[in-house]
């Protein structure tokens, strides 16, 4: 997760309200901006598999970034796991349903555009279709500098107009080919391995550990996490802790080495090379392009 203080993470506060109240699980979305054709929405999801799914249907066309839990999202292409850093991809009028069976809730930044604006910026980038080709974007060093700046702009009007339109550029270029299929019981084995990792991505991991969590050999555990999520188990942890020291880069004055060795690495020109690669800039510099502090972020 990018946020680990329930104080400032709406998906922790709604899941231990949902807790303390015996709710039912909902969707909860909060309108961070909008303009003509064009919104952002914070969206807080506290279902679990409990809850039963039902069908909905996308009335914008929507690139929603996950910034914490795990969940299932299945359309007429097939089912595909959702996780922290990874992008879902909503056409417009397509149907969809979204379950929890393997972890409770979850949060997304939700780009959305109407049909009128969307098909604009598919003529605008040159781009040959007017709808996603795929479900899901795992994360991918391309779009890293991106998904960053729109964690860290939620309370910015301004920034999140250009990352929308930025990001959707991006992604109607981007060249994705859609992972191979996965059974549910895969699902089942990888999301487990997420849902560890999301909580101890900071941690040493084997592949042999990660292998028994999923109860599969080592050959195994690797081609079914790459067919689940797109991405190895290794580029997976590594984004997820790139991710989290840019959080804290960005809304925190804690020293680079500091932050470095707590999200997980244990060199810190390994951290700053892999950083640079990642965001295309060092740490000290991204710092100072954010400009934000944890005060503010909190708000």
């Amino acid at each position: 997760m990018l946020f680990l203080n329930p104080e400032c993470d709406p998906l922790a506060a709604a899941l231990s309200r949902k807790e303390r109240e015996g709710a039912r699980g909902a969707n909860f979305a909060t309108a961070l901006a909008e303009g003509d054709g064009w919104r952002v929405l914070d969206i807080v999801c506290t279902a679990s598999r409990h809850d039963r799914p039902f069908e909905e249907r996308h009335a914008w066309s929507s690139i929603s970034l996950v910034l914490g839990g795990t969940f299932s999202y299945r359309s007429d292409r097939g089912p595909s796991l959702m996780s922290s850093g990874a992008m879902l991809l909503g056409s417009f009028g397509r149907s969809f349903e979204c379950s929890h069976q393997h972890q409770a809730g979850d949060r997304c930044i939700s780009f959305q555009f109407s049909r009128e604006a969307f098909e604009q910026i598919v003529r605008d980038a040159g781009a040959s279709r007017d709808a996603f080709e795929h479900d899901r974007i795992p994360p991918l060093r391309a779009l890293a500098p991106l998904t960053a700046r729109a964690a860290n702009a939620l309370g910015n009007r301004t920034a999140l107009e250009e990352i929308a339109l930025e990001l959707a550029g991006a992604v109607l270029q981007l060249d994705n080919p859609r992972p191979r299929n996965s059974s549910a019981r895969d699902r089942m084995r990888i999301a487990e391995v997420l849902r560890h990792l999301d909580s101890h991505h900071a941690e040493p991991h084997t592949l042999a550990a990660l292998a028994r969590i999923a109860d599969l050999s080592r050959y195994h555990f690797l081609r079914t996490f790459r067919s689940v999520t797109g991405i190895t188990p290794h580029q997976w942890i590594l984004r997820a802790r790139l991710r989290e020291a840019a959080k804290r880069m960005a809304t925190t004055s804690d020293p680079v080495t500091e932050i470095a060795l707590e999200v997980g690495f244990d060199d810190l020109s390994n951290f700053i090379r892999s950083f640079r690669s990642e965001f295309g800039t060092s740490p000290r510099s991204y710092r100072v392009l954010q400009g934000r502090s944890c005060r503010r972020n909190c708000q």
